[in-house]
């Protein structure tokens, strides 16, 4: 019993290329973005469309490891392998990439990537608690206005930008709403259907579109949801995966759970809620309402990311956790780094069973994951019958 427009997610990512190409005659521009740090209102505010660029699959590493050193997260070789074999489509149509320093694997592949296509690299502050880290950060912001402004030739007007920051609210508030929905006793949608729907918020042309078929599936799942339907048995571990961004091509640790009998409700990293706090529609200065709102992103690439233990703690109550799964790409220094922190945070704070989980987008070692997960899942089943004074202690 899924929602009948969980189709249509699935195939944003064509209707993305078909709305482009009706769009190629007038002249507008692609805009090829790495992270969540990059705004997507200062882009449309251009005249310019963002797609998602981040490499996802396993194909192209062997061809970025030619140039490319092997031991570096899979998700770079991913992005420039893609690049460098011209097979992702969305790279393809992207007039100018825009870049960021959350690490700094990804910081010296783009100096290769630039070779390819114009690019602009966006610098981070080291710290989002610093009161310098803000100014710094609006300067990138506006840095990042005037790349845009020369490459689609358009200026950004500040009532066009508070125009997109509204219109983008409202996607936020829609998504949160179809997260939402996974609070519930009874789950209604699977954690794979989920990240279908989250993905797809990084490949539309048309915001009123995309908006249009939100509001359907929220209309769709309140129907699923009062009838009682759910896709896991009664009773399933409750799960909430943090940790690197997964999509299709390297969702194979949430599928291991889910296929375990394991239920993700919810997603804490970047293809999840992460990303979904609103921006202040009321600030005077629409560049400083975006900087504020995306320097609160909780990435590990900060020091230190007190607002990723903080999100947890939200979500861990929101959505009724009963266990937490980290996964770390190998080769994520920051990721795997800051993993022992918030595993301590979980078993001391909230009692509950906690997996770290690092690997890399083969399948090399699916087995050895399933056997990791059926026995973390055992124990979040034990903790369910024990009640909230059970101890975990599995990593």
């Amino acid at each position: 019993m899924k929602p009948e427009s969980l189709e249509q997610f699935e195939k944003t990512g064509d209707r993305f290329l078909l709305d482009m190409a009706e769009l190629e005659e007038s002249g507008t521009k692609v805009a090829g973005l790495y992270c969540l740090f990059a705004p997507v209102e200062i882009v449309r505010a251009a005249g310019a469309i963002p797609v998602s660029l981040c490499g996802k699959k396993e194909k192209p590493i062997a061809e970025a490891e030619r140039i490319l050193p092997p031991n570096l997260c899979p998700l770079i070789k991913s992005s420039y392998g893609y690049a460098a074999t011209d097979t992702c489509p969305y790279f393809s149509a992207s007039d100018f990439l825009v870049g960021e320093t959350t690490c700094d694997g990804k910081k010296k592949m783009y100096e290769f990537l630039g070779q390819i296509k114009p690019l602009h690299l966006m610098h981070l502050p080291y710290t989002t608690s610093e009161p310098h880290a803000l100014h710094f950060w609006y300067e990138e912001l506006l840095r990042l206005g005037r790349f845009v402004e020369e490459h689609t030739g358009i200026k950004i007007d500040r009532e066009q930008l508070r125009s997109q920051i509204r219109v983008h609210n409202r996607m936020r508030s829609l998504v949160r709403k179809i997260s939402s929905f996974q609070a519930a006793e009874r789950i209604p949608l699977s954690g794979l259907d989920m990240m279908t729907v989250m993905e797809s918020k990084s490949f539309f042309v048309h915001p009123d579109r995309y908006i249009d078929l939100l509001e359907k599936f929220v209309s769709e799942l309140e129907t699923i949801a009062a009838s009682g339907y759910s896709p896991f048995e009664p009773g399933a571990p409750r799960i909430l995966l943090t940790g690197c961004p997964v999509g299709r091509g390297s969702e194979k640790v949430l599928r291991l759970i889910e296929e375990c009998g394991g239920a993700v409700v919810c997603m804490e990293n970047c293809t999840g809620v992460k990303g979904l706090d609103p921006v202040d529609e009321e600030e005077e200065d629409p560049f400083l309402a975006l900087a504020r709102r995306y320097l609160q992103l909780p990435c590990s690439c900060m020091a230190s990311n007190t607002g990723r233990l903080a999100l947890l703690d939200r979500l861990i109550g929101e959505y009724s956790a009963d266990g937490v799964v980290d996964l770390t790409w190998q080769c994520c220094h920051t990721y795997n780094i800051e993993s022992r922190i918030v595993g301590d945070r979980i078993e001391t704070k909230h009692s509950m069973p906690f997996l770290h989980i690092e690997t890399d987008y083969s399948n090399s070692d699916t087995e050895q994951l399933r056997t990791r997960i059926e026995a973390f899942l055992e124990v979040a089943r034990w903790k369910q019958s024990t009640g909230p004074a059970a101890q975990s202690g599995v990593r």
